[in-house]
Order: C-alpha cells, then structure tokens, then sequence
C-alpha cells in the first residue's frame, strides 16, 4: 500500500499508478451531492441544461453537512453510503467524473464504469463527520438551495484522508 498527495485536479494523472488499498491525502475543489441533487443533476442532464459544475475531471463527494456552527467553515461533514447513488454513477462517469468519495461498496455497474473511465472510488471514513470537517478550508452552497443539507455545495479540502476503494484496474477492497 502507498501513500499519496493528490491534488483533485491532477486525480486523472494518478488514476493509473493508484492501488484499491492506498491511502490518500487530497486537496482541491470537490462537491457535494447525495440522493436529491443527483436525481436534479440527471433531470438537468435529460432537459439538456446546463449543470451546476462541469462533470469533466470533477470530484463528487456524497456528503450531506450539518449547519455551519457560528465562525465556523461547515459543519459535520462525513459520507453517505455510495451504493444510493449507484444509479446515476456510470452515466456521471462516462460524462467525465473523476473521482466519488464516499463509504460501502457499490454496484457491478459502477465498477465497471470506474475502470472504463479510468476514473477511482475512494472511502472517507464513516461515522468521522467532525473529523473529516477539519480539512475542509472553505464551502459554498451553489445549487438547488431548497435542499438544505442535500444543496450542492463547493468544498476546498486540504489533506483529506481517503483509501483507495476502487481502483481502475478493478481493484476493490469490497
């Protein structure tokens, strides 16, 4: 197992050399979205509008964070369970996704999407959401408002820790 310091913007350039197993520091832009936003997402997509970001080298993580505490950067912000947004996963893939962070295995399609995208999974530590908000340097709320916790929002990380889930070589710790 190897350890690594990714920018999300380079995540393409490292997809190759990455090994389900090997953990990951990363930094860089990333954004929320869960169950709501991703059925808005594919609602946009099949309107032909215009997304809230563009998919192409985008990193999703599937969080909902709590209420921002006074002078506070974002609340509680761990991941959801992965496997809920099986369904929309292969097509965001084949659309240019690079990356998900999320917790649980996914689906046999999303696996396979992952390797023909070259694309990786990687797993943030469940049940960790104060921790894992300590590498986060900024958020904005940037799409469907109405949901609340479930709005699309623009995370900075900087150094947050994740494991390689799955790899595209069709390594998988599932």
């Amino acid at each position: 197992m190897a350890e690594f310091s990714i920018k999300t913007e380079e995540i393409k350039d490292y997809s190759s050399i990455l090994n389900a197993g090997d953990t990951v520091k990363l930094s860089g832009v990333v954004y929320t979205s869960r169950d709501a936003a991703h059925k808005r997402i594919f609602e946009i997509l099949e309107n032909g509008g215009e997304l809230p970001f563009d998919l192409s080298g985008a990193s999703i993580y599937y969080a909902g964070p709590t209420p921002t505490p006074e002078g506070g950067i974002i609340g509680s912000c761990g991941p959801t369970t992965s496997g809920r947004m099986d369904k929309f996963a292969p097509k965001l893939l084949d659309l240019g996704l690079a990356s998900m962070i999320g917790k649980g295995p996914r689906s046999k399609e999303v696996c396979d999407a992952i390797v023909r995208n070259n694309a990786v999974y990687f797993c943030a530590i469940g049940g960790a959401g104060a921790l894992c908000s300590k590498s986060i340097e900024s958020c904005e709320e940037i799409a469907f408002f109405d949901l609340g916790c479930e709005s699309v929002k623009k995370l900075v990380f900087k150094d947050f820790p994740v494991i390689v889930g799955i790899d595209c070589h069709g390594g998988n710790l599932f």
